[in-house]
């Protein structure tokens, strides 16, 4: 059995309508999620067992914590696919909501849809916030010494409990510098990022810049737009260095 410990657990209902797919087969299918906090940084989504359509058999396998109590894992399956040990129960937690409730990982199935929109990654937190406003402020970026960006006509975006990301026009930026990455990686809140890599004379800065092609409807301001990485550069707003941020994206 793995042991894992959470400092704390909240659990709230949910009103959307969440489905989950497998193998192109119907999974679950509920108006009665719970958003479950296993940590602080982003909700699960537990779903009520009356609710599946998959079945579910024992993996012979255990998870569980402190504070959620011993879980028994299950292997997810339906007609023409197997997600082994994706789901697990509490039938005994210590924390009554979750006993009726299954949880699957999210990335052992195939699709998410909270109502009939996708969602990625993981479910959105109801008390995150993204606010993406234009700005003239004097954005400058510096890398290794030298000037990469340099831009009074920014997008910043504001995401509850990271530090503000300061999108840039592709014109504002030494493109010359910038090499295309094989990197890719997901947000719920924005879609999926590509990558580049800065090479300032002989030094290679790896994946320490992002840009959302084709973003999520909600995120649409930062299109086409480039974004450093605050951790790993020097960013001058309005002629102040800013202090290097300390995230776990450093």
């Amino acid at each position: 059995m793995t042991e894992t410990s959470r400092t704390e657990v909240r659990v709230e209902p949910c009103a959307k309508r969440v489905r989950t797919y497998l193998g192109g087969h119907l999974v679950a299918d509920t108006i009665h999620p719970v958003l479950v906090w296993e940590h602080p940084y982003y909700p699960t989504y537990y779903l009520p067992a009356a609710d599946l359509t998959a079945k579910l058999e024992p993996s012979g396998d255990a998870r569980g914590s402190t504070e959620l109590g011993d879980g028994t894992q299950f292997d997810v399956q339906v007609d023409n696919a197997t997600a082994f040990g994706a789901a697990v129960r509490y039938l005994d937690s210590p924390i009554p909501e979750l006993r009726d409730l299954v949880r699957f990982d999210f990335d052992a199935m195939d699709a998410w849809f909270e109502e009939d929109e996708p969602i990625y990654v993981h479910p959105r937190d109801p008390y995150s916030r993204v606010d993406i406003l234009a700005s003239s402020r004097h954005i400058r970026v510096v890398v290794d010494g030298t000037t990469v960006a340099d831009s009074h006509n920014a997008r910043i975006l504001f995401e509850t409990g990271l530090p503000p990301r300061y999108y840039l026009p592709l014109t504002d930026v030494r493109m010359d510098l910038l090499r295309v990455s094989e990197t890719e990686s997901q947000c719920p809140y924005k879609g999926t990022a590509s990558y580049w890599h800065v090479r300032v004379g002989e030094n290679d800065y790896p994946d320490i810049v992002w840009g959302y092609p084709t973003p999520l409807p909600e995120s649409q301001k930062v299109a086409g737009l480039v974004c450093f990485y605050n951790e790993k550069v020097d960013i001058w707003v309005d002629g102040e260095l800013l202090a290097r941020p300390s995230t776990p994206f450093g």
